[in-house]
């Protein structure tokens, strides 16, 4: 079990990488899950939208990009995060404090087997997004 935070092309942001890393491992196990290897990648939009051209074939900026490599019960995979478009989102939808965690655990919650392509999935993975944020924040 490894979780790693890497950045390319912008500064590190400034988190209690600890307790993050506590608190994914929390979500996972409240999942029935194990966490594998899972990295975050922090970046630039300019980074990540050239990773979403080159390997989703979409040619649109993006908060996050997720490829998963989870097997059985194993969580795994890399996730790459534009701050530059987390920040942007935390102006717009007024929750500086919570915009980056969100995107975080977005990610994870994908490799658990969550998605948002309808509604009602839309509606179920931000009720996650919020108790896991919760969880991080109590």
């Amino acid at each position: 079990m490894n979780i790693v935070f890497f950045n390319e092309d912008v500064q590190m942001p400034e988190l209690d990488f600890n307790k993050i890393e506590l608190w994914i491992n929390q979500i996972v196990k409240n999942y029935q899950k194990k966490t594998g290897d899972i990295n975050y990648i922090f970046c630039s939009d300019e980074y990540l939208l050239d990773i979403n051209k080159k390997y989703l074939n979409h040619d649109f900026f993006t908060d996050i990009v997720s490829f998963n490599y989870c097997e059985g019960n194993i969580v795994s995979g890399d996730i790459f995060i534009s701050l530059d478009r987390v920040n942007e989102n935390a102006r717009e939808y007024q929750t500086p404090d919570t915009e980056l965690l969100r995107v975080m655990i977005h990610g994870v919650l994908h490799f658990i087997g969550l998605d948002d392509q309808t509604t009602a999935e839309k509606q179920i993975m931000r009720l996650a997004e919020d108790a896991a944020i919760h969880k991080f924040i109590e």
